[in-house]
C-alpha cells in the first residue's frame, strides 16, 4: 500500500468540461492523523454539483485547480485515529477522486453493511434523500396534485417521481430522448414522460397537464423552469434542487421568464433546499425509503462504471445526459 492514484483538475474550465481539464497522478498514501480515519475508496458518486463546484464557491468551497477533484464516496476505514470507528468500517465521506484519503471523522457517516452496496449511494444516499426531503417537505404534494419533475431519469428525478406515485399524485417526467421517456411511463409508473429534445416543453406541458401543475421538482433551471412556471396553478410550490442546464459552458443568453411576475401572480413558493439541512430526520427517512424499496414501490436504477481512470469521462457522459439513474464509478 504504497502509491494512491489521484485524479487532478487541472485547470478550471471556461467552456464545456474535457477530460482534457484532468490528469491521473500518482501520489503516496496519507497517514491518518489523531482524530481522522485513513480510508479506500469504494464507489466514488458522480453528480452534476461536482461541475458546479469548479466555477466557485456554492454549499461548498470550490474546487482549485491543482488539486485533487472533489467528490463524495463509499469507502471502507483503513485505520482509525478516532473513537467509534474501526478497521473495517463502511463511511460516506468527502474523499476526493482517489484510490485512498485521510478525512476527519467527525465529518464522515458511519454506514450500514448491505447488499448491493450500491444502494448507499443512491436510494439509501444523497440522491434517495434530496428526492426524500425536496419532495416532501418543500414540494409539499397532496393527494391528487400534479407533479412535473426535470432531469426524470437522472438520480434523484427517478425517485422523485416515484415517490410521487407512493402519495397519489400524478406524475409528468421531463427527460432527453424517446428511450428514456419510455422507461420512465412503462418501468417507472409515470403517468406521462415529455422528451425535451422532440418537442416544445411548454406545448407538451399543456397536453399532459391539462388541470395545471402543482408542484414542480426543479433538477435543470433555464427554459424548461421558465416553461413550467406558465403552466403552474396558484399557490403552486417549486424545489428548486438544481440547474444542470447551466453547469457546463457558457452561461445562459437570459434567465427564466416569469420572475418575479408569475411567481407574484399565481402566488408560487419556489424555495431552494439543500439536502443537509434535514439530517436531524435522516434516519426516519431512510426507514421510510427502504420500506417502499423492499415492498417494490420504488425501483432502483443505478448506472455503475468501472476504474478510477474513468472518472472523468463518466461526469461529463452525466453532464451531457448519457445516465439513466445514479451514476457511480467502481474503483
Amino acid at each position: 500500500m504504497t502509491v494512491n492514484r489521484q485524479i487532478l483538475l487541472t485547470e478550471n474550465p471556461s467552456g464545456k468540461l474535457a477530460e482534457s481539464h484532468f490528469k491521473l497522478s500518482e501520489g503516496t498514501v496519507p497517514a491518518a492523523k489523531d482524530g481522522e480515519l485513513l480510508v479506500k475508496t469504494k464507489l466514488i458518486s458522480l453528480d452534476a454539483a461536482n461541475r458546479a463546484w469548479m466555477q466557485g464557491a456554492t454549499y461548498r468551497a470550490a474546487v482549485d485547480a491543482g488539486t485533487v477533484m472533489a467528490g463524495g464516496s463509499v469507502s471502507e476505514v483503513v485505520e482509525a485515529k478516532a473513537p467509534g470507528f474501526a478497521k473495517g468500517d463502511l463511511v460516506f465521506a468527502d474523499t476526493g477522486w482517489q484510490d485512498y484519503a485521510a478525512v476527519p471523522a467527525k465529518t464522515a457517516q458511519k454506514l450500514p453493511k448491505m447488499e448491493p452496496l450500491s444502494h448507499l449511494l443512491s436510494v439509501y444516499g444523497i440522491a434517495g434523500l434530496t428526492a426524500y426531503f425536496g419532495l416532501l417537505e418543500v414540494g409539499k404534494p397532496k393527494v391528487g396534485d400534479t407533479v412535473v419533475v426535470s432531469a426524470a431519469a437522472g438520480s434523484v428525478g427517478t425517485i422523485v417521481g416515484q415517490i410521487a406515485k407512493i402519495k397519489g399524485c400524478t406524475v409528468i417526467g421531463i427527460a432527453g430522448g424517446a428511450a428514456k421517456c419510455k422507461l420512465l411511463t412503462d418501468e417507472l409508473g409515470f403517468d406521462a414522460a415529455i422528451d425535451y429534445k422532440a418537442e416544445p416543453v411548454g406545448k407538451a406541458l399543456r397536453k399532459a397537464a391539462p388541470k395545471g401543475i402543482d408542484v414542480y421538482f426543479d433538477n435543470v433551471g433555464g427554459d424548461i423552469l421558465e416553461a413550467v412556471l406558465f403552466g403552474m396553478n396558484n399557490f403552486g410550490r417549486i424545489a428548486c434542487c438544481g440547474a444542470v442546464s447551466q453547469y457546463d459552458g457558457a452561461a445562459p443568453a437570459h434567465g427564466p421568464r416569469g420572475i418575479p411576475g408569475l411567481v407574484v401572480v399565481k402566488r408560487l413558493t419556489m424555495q431552494g433546499f439543500i439536502v443537509m439541512d434535514y439530517m436531524d430526520r435522516h434516519d426516519a427517512a431512510l426507514k421510510e425509503l427502504q420500506g417502499w424499496v423492499n415492498s417494490g414501490q420504488i425501483k432502483v436504477k443505478e448506472d455503475i462504471m468501472k476504474g478510477l481512470e474513468n472518472t472523468p469521462k463518466a461526469l461529463i457522459g452525466l453532464l451531457a445526459g448519457d445516465n439513466v439513474g445514479k451514476r457511480m464509478i467502481e474503483v
